[in-house]
């Protein structure tokens, strides 16, 4: 009975499924109805990290969408040897909501103004001075070291990473003796009121 039948050729590329090489062939051809079964294929797993990653449903729609574009445009930069479709694809997708979140979270900082300068705080701070609660008298009440630290954040406007960078002391450090000077006052403030 020997070898009468012939054998199917081997997939043009080894490692990769006949279906998903037929579908590489189809991309590379640019044959447009290759990114509907590429959508079929491979559309729900991409949706689903999108998802997971952005938190919003509709975002994850309009940039699943735009990986589509994407894909069918670099497509032809695709290398098969250094990945598979599927995962080139969840790269491309896993880029673009990176992309995303940063730039929302860019644009909210845009979006967050200084005070300084706003009409709102002119006239909230003329009329009000710490003086006129005793908060100057009741910080020159505190140890040196506390005070020190108090008026690095709090009138200087130092962040607690920047006051411990000045006074040469650990992060935590810093953080503990703050919570302390913050406990001092409110003691302080509660024996003379």
């Amino acid at each position: 009975m020997g070898r009468s039948r012939t054998q199917a050729p081997p997939p043009p590329t080894p490692m990769l499924p006949s279906s998903e090489s037929a579908l590489l062939e189809r991309l590379y051809a640019r044959d447009p109805s290759a990114m509907v079964d590429f959508y079929d294929r491979y559309g729900a797993a991409m949706y689903g990290l999108l998802r997971r990653l952005l938190r919003d449903d509709a975002l994850a729609e309009d940039l699943l969408q735009e990986a589509l574009v994407k894909i069918w445009q670099q497509f032809p930069t695709y290398q098969a040897a250094k990945g598979s479709l599927f995962t080139w694809a969840l790269t491309l997708c896993r880029n673009l909501a990176l992309d995303q979140l940063r730039s929302r979270r860019a644009h909210q900082a845009r979006q967050t103004q200084s005070l300084e300068g706003s009409p709102a705080l002119a006239h909230a701070s003329a009329g009000f001075q710490p003086e006129h609660v005793g908060v100057r008298e009741l910080v020159a009440q505190l140890p040196p070291a506390q005070r020190q630290l108090l008026e690095l954040l709090y009138v200087e406007g130092y962040t607690v990473r920047e006051a411990a960078q000045e006074l040469e002391l650990p992060l935590g450090t810093v953080r503990t003796r703050t919570r302390a000077a913050l406990r001092s006052l409110r003691h302080a403030a509660g024996q003379g009121g």
